[in-house]
């Protein structure tokens, strides 16, 4: 059955960066479009970051660009996001996404497995 195993979140101090990962199994990682969303204690799930197959294709909120970088490895199943000058605001539970479509998008309707979530903390 299909997997995604998030990693790499942790308590960081503003201004540091964190790389998360995520290891997904149970199906041909290559063919599909993934994404990272997050979700804040109160707060609804909200996107973060989408891939296509390959890594020329990428979309990000409007909130992270520029300062994180989703990539992924399709020889070794795993996906990353990459999160430079962290703050308070991206303190989240982060999710990755496998995408039931073909194109990017920031839809979560339009991702049909999930992870189990890695908590990022930002705090002086």
């Amino acid at each position: 059955q299909v997997q995604l195993v998030e990693s790499g979140g942790g308590l960081v101090q503003p201004g540091d960066s964190l790389r998360l990962s995520c290891l997904a199994s149970g199906y041909t990682f290559g063919s599909k479009v993934m994404g990272w969303f997050r979700q804040q204690d109160g707060k609804e799930r909200e996107f973060v970051a989408a891939i296509a197959w390959s890594n020329s294709h990428t979309n990000y909120a409007d909130s992270v660009k520029g300062r994180f970088t989703i990539s992924r490895d399709n020889a070794e199943n795993t996906l990353y996001l990459q999160m430079t000058n962290l703050n308070s605001e991206d303190t989240a539970t982060y999710y990755c996404a496998r995408g039931s479509i073909c194109y990017l998008t920031s839809r979560s309707a339009r991702y049909d497995h999930w992870g189990r979530g890695t908590q990022v903390t930002v705090s002086s």
